[in-house]
Order: structure tokens, then sequence, then C-alpha cells
């Protein structure tokens, strides 16, 4: 099972005393913040929990799956997300 957006919003609602709206409005700031912080270049680490960073693609040569041809891949970034030691210890039980 997975938890969606909505659900996610209903559940801070719920443990924080916020209303639906203001843990929505949590949640898309805390999603602005990631998304200027990544595009400067800069990290985003929450102790314990996770840490989030843009990294460096070099350009490649792929290959088009239909025909075989070989295809140049630019150059370009991507982002790699880590667990933090709270999160591992949590999924190990």
């Amino acid at each position: 099972m997975s938890v969606n957006r909505t659900e996610l919003i209903a559940a801070i609602a719920e443990r924080t005393d916020l209303t639906k709206a203001q843990a929505d409005a949590a949640i898309a700031a805390f999603q602005e913040v990631v998304i200027e912080s990544l595009s400067k270049g800069e990290p985003v680490k929450i102790t314990g929990l996770l840490s989030i960073e843009r990294v460096a693609r070099a350009a490649r040569t792929g290959r088009n799956p239909r025909t075989g041809e070989e295809i140049k891949i630019p150059a370009g970034f991507g982002v790699k997300v880590s667990a933090g030691s709270t999160l591992k210890k949590a999924i190990a039980k």
C-alpha cells in the first residue's frame, strides 16, 4: 500500500492539530524548498530521515530499443535520495 498526497495531508493534519488546508500548505512549502535548493545545486538533508541531492550525469551513448540504432544522450542532472539512519532502522524491523 502506498500513501498518496491526500492521505499524507490527512495524517499530518490529524497528528499536528492543523487543518487539512494548513497541512497541504506545509507540504507545498516543503516541496518548493526542496525544488529551489536542488535547482541551486544545494543538497537537502533531514537528519535521520533522508538526504536529497542533485547529481550530474555525463553524456553517453545509448541504444534505441526498437531499432538498435545508437543515440547520443546529452549530459544532464538527476536526483539521488538516500535513507537516513532512523529510516533504515525503522524499515529493518
